[in-house]
């Protein structure tokens, strides 16, 4: 039997991931790190609101 994987987690995975990219871009440190903290704070949104 499958287990069916959780959106919620998939797409807290995902925003992650684009933090992590988002300070690796040839942007200035002001913009990664706006684009950084915006993609956590989503991930961690998704993480508590998954575990309702």
């Amino acid at each position: 039997m499958k287990h069916a994987r959780n959106p919620s987690s998939d797409r807290a995975a995902a925003h992650r991931a684009m933090a992590l990219s988002a300070l690796h871009s040839n942007s200035s440190l002001s913009v990664r790190l706006k684009r950084y903290n915006t993609h956590m704070a989503k991930a961690r949104s998704l993480e508590v609101g998954g575990a309702k």
